[in-house]
């Protein structure tokens, strides 16, 4: 676990409650996190779910892996160590977010089990809902796709540590949810994650 390592500090309060705010918005703050192989489909589920919730009136929000990388995490490379750190920094932000009373969408390869289990422990220590989705599409699939020729890259041996390559893939083990997102279309991965929530009472205060 990473240590606080400034010193003379206070954590300080709020006074608006969760409640209040789960009033305000009409839903609960929760965390849907998607992990899954590079081109497995979490992206392009992500924005969909977000554009779905939007049109029914509810708060969320995406925070997208190669988009992090552009501002927070531009810091950051894809050694373990900060793999580890921007996963970690990820679960913090979704927390936060969540805090807030969105819906935060969070799509990321996360590849390494522990990262992701942490993340998780950070919403279950605060009472935050945290669901883990595994978008289960096979590699030979995400190759046949590779949008970005990064597989193609990978396989040529341009590219160095990439997830399922030369660089593991944990899959979950007790994922909240499965997405084939092979065998089904966008709308129905969508509609299969609005009605988890619905089922889960998550889109009412």
């Amino acid at each position: 676990m990473t240590e606080v390592k400034a010193t003379n500090i206070t954590y300080h309060a709020g006074h608006i409650t969760r409640q209040e705010r789960q009033a305000l918005l009409q839903q609960k703050g929760t965390t849907i996190w998607f992990t899954g192989l590079s081109a497995c489909g979490k992206s392009t589920i992500a924005v969909a779910l977000e554009q779905v919730l939007f049109q029914r009136k509810h708060a969320a929000y995406v925070l997208d892996g190669d988009n992090i990388r552009f501002g927070l995490n531009k810091n950051l490379g894809f050694s373990a160590a900060d793999r580890e750190e921007n996963i970690r920094r990820i679960g913090e932000v979704a927390k936060l977010f969540a805090e807030a009373g969105l819906i935060t969408i969070a799509s990321f390869i996360s590849p390494y089990r522990k990262d992701r289990d942490a993340a998780r422990k950070v919403h279950e220590d605060a009472g935050l809902p945290f669901i883990e989705c595994h978008v289960n599409t096979p590699i030979e699939v995400c190759e046949q796709r590779d949008p970005k020729g990064l597989y193609k890259k990978a396989r040529a041996g341009e590219i160095k540590g990439f997830t399922g390559i030369d660089d593991p893939y944990e899959a979950p083990t007790k994922p909240e949810l499965v997405i084939s997102a092979a065998e089904k279309s966008v709308e129905a991965c969508v509609a299969e994650l609005v009605n988890y929530l619905e089922q889960r009472g998550l889109l009412t205060p």
